[in-house]
């Protein structure tokens, strides 16, 4: 079986299992129950194999040791490496295989909902002291096993569990295989699957992989590897995570969310993609109020958000002594934090960095505040790369179209845009050259607009962006970034490169159709072959009446007409 048909096998049977088990609970309920269980069967496994790596010298297996006459110093050996190695320890008679044994133990169901809350504690209770505790701290807060949504009784409750757990007990998670990532992609479209049945709730944790997949490439362009990614309203970590197939290595990964159940999500998703405790800092608060200590004096190579689309934040006056928005003279609204975000992402923005977020429609064109933002962004600092219009209806929750601002505080061309799309797109880059005008502005004088709004695939209730749509947006993009002179990113009735003068005689609106036509013309009108169209038409109809009343005199009725 190959890679792709053991993801997809993966990916529909714990669906299936999602789907049957939950019963008359509510999926999204029903969603922390499932996606922690998983996670807590992967620690398992994890921890099992890297302990059964560890006494191998030893001839032994980590079944071996509970009953062992060295039993204590050999937990305690594997516990000091697993904490420095996984971030926690589990005994071996902890494990999820365990667990789901005994409560299927005798073909019948047997109350394990203590022993299960007890473990789960310990998960958490072991990396105390250690330098996993902030990671792995509260992780299981969200798996209420006292919570009457599982059933109106202790052994109603019970036998559920006993059943999730029997149920993923039979599923190989293939861990031994370290080059795969087969169940880290069908944790995450889990969560994409119970985001789609979230209505508006799904915002607040899951960006679309078609998306993140473009807000990825944006950032990565011409770049392998990179020092850092940051996410200050990181969901279920789903962007940070995507950063990562685009790059060889991506060194750190940094993130704050703001709901705890959220936040708690994100966690187990990085650990389950195999990410190093110590690559990742994943912080619970606020962001425009509280940003993470850890974070607010570090400047990252990439950023990338979908932020609460025109959320309520309290644009109190106090921040304007914040170095995040002082500058700028002006806050963004209270109704209204798109801005907000913004001026945040560009004050955490390192120098060499690309940013790339989501927003609505309204701050390309809306005034006040924002319009005096977007000035200073374009006119005192030239920070903004791209404006890009995607469809309407892309998101879950939301109908409304949305735009990415693609933000550089360095936009000279790097020599290394060049290179890449010369090797990737060598027929391209040939006729971009020849298309070549010497009065096309520049890229640090000049600004992107890509109208994608149209370009989309009907899939029942939802627009969804193909492969081959966002590869003409980055396409467009990277063409963009790498030529010296940059006429080719203008295409017809999709995209157009604008000089900064444009965008200032304008007034700094930068709604799209401002600056891309997509007027489609209509054909002219031949007015003679209408005439003789509609006299032809008069001569058909003269002969049906004809006929008409013949059949009415035969049957001796009145014509009607």
């Amino acid at each position: 079986m190959s890679e792709d048909q053991k993801q997809a096998l993966l990916k529909q049977t714990l669906w299936n299992i999602a789907n049957d088990l939950r019963g008359n609970m509510d999926a999204d309920d029903f969603r922390d129950y499932i996606l922690g269980f998983i996670f807590y069967k992967y620690l398992s496994r994890k921890m099992k194999l890297y302990a059964n790596e560890i006494l191998q010298p030893d001839g032994l297996t980590f079944d071996d040791i509970e009953g062992h006459e060295q039993e204590e110093l050999l937990i305690n050996n594997v516990r000091d490496f697993a904490l420095e190695k996984l971030g926690y320890f589990l005994k071996p008679s902890e494990l999820f295989s365990e667990l789901a044994k005994r409560g299927n133990s005798g073909g019948k169901n047997n109350f394990i909902l203590g022993d299960l809350a007890n473990v789960l504690t310990s998960i958490e209770q072991s990396t105390m002291g250690s330098e996993s505790e902030d990671d792995f701290g509260n992780l299981f807060e969200d798996l209420d096993l006292t919570s009457s949504k599982l059933g109106k009784t202790e052994d109603a409750k019970n036998e559920l569990i006993v059943k999730v757990l029997t149920h993923l007990e039979t599923i190989d998670f293939d861990l031994e295989n370290s080059d795969s990532d087969i169940l880290g992609d069908a944790y995450e479209y889990l969560i994409g699957q119970f985001a789609s049945g979230a209505g508006k709730k799904a915002g607040e944790f899951y960006t679309p992989q078609q998306v993140s997949k473009i807000l990825a490439q944006l950032v990565t362009t011409g770049k392998t590897k990179l020092k850092s990614v940051y996410d200050p309203t990181c969901g279920s970590g789903s962007l940070l995570l995507r950063v990562a197939k685009e790059v060889n290595d991506v060194g750190e990964f940094y993130g704050q969310e703001s709901n705890p159940t959220t936040y708690n999500l994100c966690r187990m998703n990085m650990i389950m993609h195999d990410v190093h405790y110590k690559r990742f800092d994943i912080y619970n608060e606020d962001t425009l109020v509280n940003p993470s200590p850890n974070h607010i004096d570090k400047r990252f190579e990439a950023i990338v958000a979908n932020p609460p689309f025109s959320a309520k934040w309290t644009a109190s006056p106090l921040f304007m002594s914040d170095d995040r928005f002082s500058a700028y003279g002006k806050l963004a609204p209270k109704s209204k934090a798109d801005f907000a975000f913004v001026q945040h992402m560009v004050h955490q923005l390192a120098d060499n960095g690309t940013m790339a977020c989501v927003l609505p429609h309204g701050v390309l064109f809306r005034g006040a505040a924002e319009g005096h933002i977007r000035k200073f962004l374009i006119e005192d600092k030239n920070y903004l790369d791209a404006v890009i219009g995607l469809p309407a209806n892309i998101f879950y929750g939301t109908s409304i179209p949305t735009c990415i601002l693609v933000l550089k505080k360095n936009r000279t061309e790097d020599p290394r845009h060049s290179e890449l799309v010369s090797e990737s797109h060598p027929k391209d880059n040939q006729r971009h050259s020849e298309l070549v005008s010497e009065s096309h502005p520049k890229r640090h004088e000049s600004i992107l607009f890509i109208d994608a709004s149209q370009h989309f695939e009907k899939v029942k209730t939802q627009n969804v962006l193909q492969d081959k749509h966002i590869d003409k947006i980055v396409d467009t993009y990277r063409a963009y970034c790498h030529s010296e002179r940059i006429q080719s990113a203008t295409i017809d009735k999709y995209s157009y490169v604008a000089s900064l003068e444009e965008v200032k005689e304008n007034d700094y609106n930068l709604n799209i159709p401002r600056y891309v036509d997509t007027f489609e013309e209509e054909e002219p009108v031949d007015l003679a072959t209408v005439a003789k169209d509609l006299k032809a038409l008069e001569q058909d109809i003269a002969e049906t009446d004809a006929t008409i009343a013949d059949f009415c005199k035969q049957l001796n009725i009145e014509t009607p007409f």
